[in-house]
């Protein structure tokens, strides 16, 4: 890649060219009539690409997959109301940080390191307590850990709760259809599977979860508040001209291509893809001799691999993997930070799997400078294509 190394890391990802392009581009005017429609398109496609239910409204907000946490947050949670965090990693508790600090009374349902919560722990723990919203990470960068949506939301449904999804690693790669799974809110970050650059939060809303921000007693700030953002949003789908704050234009005509190429797919085609490519990832890093942290296939993500290298590697592993012109990430869990490596596969990269194998050699060469020599030429043969 020119410029840099080959991002493998679990975001900022890889960009199609043409994302590339769109990015590269002067950001126009927010009351462009050109960029307008540009931005209605977009917030059209992301119904599409989200799956999302009736009368939900989509939202883009200049920002980050944190500030997406924080708009689902202080929308939907009055100080002092019952919050319960299904908890699988580093994100799940930040998720848990944001509601305590807006005051919300936070329980966590925690999974140990690898594994997932069933959904009959979810049952036991919500049968203790009634809880006005449910929080879920679908893969938690920090683990590697997936959860099953559509089982786990079923529960907390079914207990009267509203159900929020960050699927900041996992919206458009993992399956997710926010309708189907009866899920509130669904939030993500422009970087990941999406495959635009970094600095947009977005998120879909669910009618319930639109009745929830007019009953709060405490509004959100004002520049996460969905009563702000939601008439810009339906007017710019709309194709009018409305203005609260600026958005960051030039983010959003790359937004929309990258959407615009994910719908030309086909996500039930991208899920499948990405399912094969996470399978073929985890295959060659295995013949390295590495180990996944999750405890199973079932909870394994298909957004990014989380492994256990030789021992005594991991510390000079990511370094050495660099000195070859790709880029994987450190451990991040604090029980894996100093024994683990994150090698990100979503986006454009699963379409090239040139890329793939680039990344499973250097990772083998890397290895091999520090001492543990494996049969690279077979790990790279994992890859199809």
């Amino acid at each position: 890649m020119e410029g840099g190394p080959l991002l493998m890391i679990p975001g900022p990802i890889a960009l199609s060219p043409e994302v590339l392009a769109a990015s590269s581009a002067a950001p126009p005017s927010h009351t462009d009539p050109a960029f307008i429609e540009i931005f209605g398109r977009a917030l059209r496609a992301m119904r599409e690409v989200w799956r999302a239910p009736e009368g939900a409204v989509p939202l883009v907000v200049a920002g980050g997959g944190t500030l997406a946490m924080e708009v689902a947050v202080t929308n939907l949670v009055d100080p002092g109301q019952q919050a319960l965090v299904i908890d699988t990693g580093v994100f799940s508790d930040r998720m848990a940080q944001i509601l305590e600090r807006r005051g919300a009374v936070v329980r966590r349902c925690r999974a140990p390191v690898g594994e997932a919560i069933s959904p009959g722990a979810l049952r036991e723990a919500l049968s203790r307590r009634a809880v006005h919203a449910v929080f879920l990470t679908q893969v938690d960068t920090s683990t590697g850990v997936r959860i099953d949506v559509p089982a786990l939301a079923a529960i907390a449904r079914g207990a009267g709760a509203l159900v929020v999804v960050d699927g900041v690693c996992s919206v458009a790669a993992e399956v997710l259809d926010q309708d189907a799974s009866g899920v509130d809110v669904v939030l993500t970050a422009s970087q990941k599977a999406i495959g635009a650059p970094p600095g947009l939060a977005l998120l879909v809303v669910s009618p319930r979860a639109l009745a929830a921000r007019r009953a709060l007693l405490v509004p959100p700030p004002l520049s996460m508040d969905l009563a702000s953002w939601i008439p810009i949003m339906e007017a710019y789908e709309a194709g009018r001209p409305s203005y609260f704050a600026t958005p960051a234009t030039g983010l959003v005509v790359a937004l929309e291509v990258a959407l615009r190429q994910l719908l030309q797919q086909g996500m039930p085609a991208i899920w499948a893809r990405h399912a094969r490519v996470a399978s073929e990832v985890r295959a060659g890093l295995e013949i390295l001799g590495m180990r996944r942290v999750p405890a199973s296939s079932a909870v394994s993500a298909h957004t990014l691999s989380v492994m256990y290298p030789p021992e005594g590697t991991a510390g000079a592993l990511v370094g050495a993997v660099a000195a070859r012109g790709v880029a994987i990430a450190g451990g991040l869990h604090p029980q894996l930070r100093h024994d683990s490596v994150r090698v990100g596969h979503m986006g454009w990269v699963t379409t090239q799997p040139q890329l793939l194998q680039r990344t499973i050699r250097a990772v083998g060469e890397g290895l091999a400078s520090l001492g543990h020599e494996a049969d690279v030429d077979a790990a790279c043969q994992a890859i199809s294509g």
